[in-house]
């Protein structure tokens, strides 16, 4: 074979980061542009300015959702069936909150009144922080651990409840994700905007920059005192193995063993916190596409920096420690990894070759005077 079972294995896991990373950075300008919606414009004309610098690009962001959710249910059965039965009810707050947005984008300007406009505007501010919010959550969730475990049939038996998952340091990490994502959204915002439209998007995405730089370095001081998961057992990654293969234990500031078992890899929190900070400076210069570049730089190094202090854990146990889901015992058969692997190779260069070509030929400002002059044809 091309590539033995182990190496599959890291590919995949390696894989999922970067879909996840694609989804935060290009749907989390979305995301972050409808946060900050109803705020930025002072009127409608304002808002529709917004709606439209996203307008032709929203709906092929939503792809890198979509592909890391089947990317994980295709590679992680485990993963995906045992994450869906615990975070069930939060899972389809974030869907049925998502559904907003391409509502919203369809009905809002079909009737020339304000309170109807007024109120779609809201929505697409629910639909776009309830998912920011929750899938911060759902990560704190996984470091702190999830009470599942396995039956001899493989199983799983979700214990806790809906509220279990809004402990204070979940929240914390949803609050992180929420500022990370309006910072993508305020500084694509910036980009694609003049005048006041942009001066107001910029003081924004400075505050909540700042918010987030406040807050990440605040999770990572916590994360040194939190109980993390440490691997006592070998596993053979060439092997076909079962969540019940393994010894766990759980250890004060274990999360940062591969931190400190590779001292290199520090690079990516302080990546996180230095690409915040320089997307203050260059907004401060109106530097805008620069800007925008840099919080994408911040938004890898905090989603990897989560996945690599992980590392080989992807869904821990906090109920049956030594049940918890790593990409060794949680994933599909040498087969279908190897065939998915030659359709990715195919398919994400596409992805990546079309979203490239689209905002290529749609570049440029979107101002009052152009929505006026296109008054029938745009959001």
């Amino acid at each position: 074979m091309l590539f033995d079972y182990e190496v599959l294995k890291l590919i995949w896991w390696a894989l999922v980061g970067i879909l996840l990373v694609g989804f935060a950075i290009m749907g989390g300008q979305d995301m972050g542009i409808c946060s900050l919606l109803p705020f930025v414009g002072k009127d409608d004309t304002e808002r529709r300015v917004i709606i439209n610098t996203i307008g032709a690009h929203w709906e092929g962001n939503q792809v890198w959702f979509i592909t890391a959710g089947g990317a994980i249910f295709a590679a992680f059965p485990l993963i995906y069936a045992t994450a869906f039965s615990g975070f069930y009810w939060a899972l389809m707050a974030a869907l049925w909150a998502m559904f907003f947005k391409p509502v919203g984008f369809k009905y809002r300007s079909m009737i020339k009144n304000d309170a109807w406009r007024n109120a779609w505007d809201w929505l697409l501010f629910v639909g776009s922080v309830v998912p920011a919010v929750i899938f911060g959550v759902a990560f704190g969730n996984l470091l702190l651990g999830v009470p599942f475990g396995f039956d001899e049939y493989l199983v799983s038996r979700y214990t806790g409840s809906f509220w279990e998952l809004l402990s204070p340091f979940a929240l914390l990490c949803g609050l992180v994700s929420f500022c990370m994502i309006a910072v993508q959204g305020g500084t694509f915002l910036a980009h694609r905007t003049l005048d006041d439209i942009q001066h107001r998007a910029i003081k924004l995405s400075q505050l909540f920059a700042v918010l987030f730089v406040a807050l990440f370095v605040l999770a990572g001081f916590w994360i040194v005192n939190l109980d993390g998961y440490r691997l006592l057992t070998a596993l053979d990654g060439n092997a076909i193995l079962t969540p019940l293969d393994k010894q766990v234990m759980l250890a004060k500031g274990a999360w940062l063993d591969n931190y400190h078992a590779t001292p290199l890899l520090w690079i990516l929190p302080v990546l996180g916190v230095t690409g915040a900070i320089l997307t203050m400076i260059l907004l401060q210069y109106r530097q805008t596409l620069l800007a925008f570049l840099a919080s994408s730089l911040a938004i890898l190094g905090t989603v990897t920096t989560a996945g690599v202090a992980m590392f080989p854990f992807m869904m821990p146990s906090s109920s049956h420690p030594n049940m918890s889901l790593t990409l060794y015992d949680s994933v599909s058969s040498h087969l279908t990894l190897m065939i998915m692997l030659f359709v990715v190779v195919f398919l994400l260069p596409m992805v990546v070759t079309y979203t490239s070509w689209g905002y290529a030929v749609m570049r440029g400002k979107v101002t009052k005077a152009y929505i006026q002059e296109n008054e029938k044809s745009l959001y």
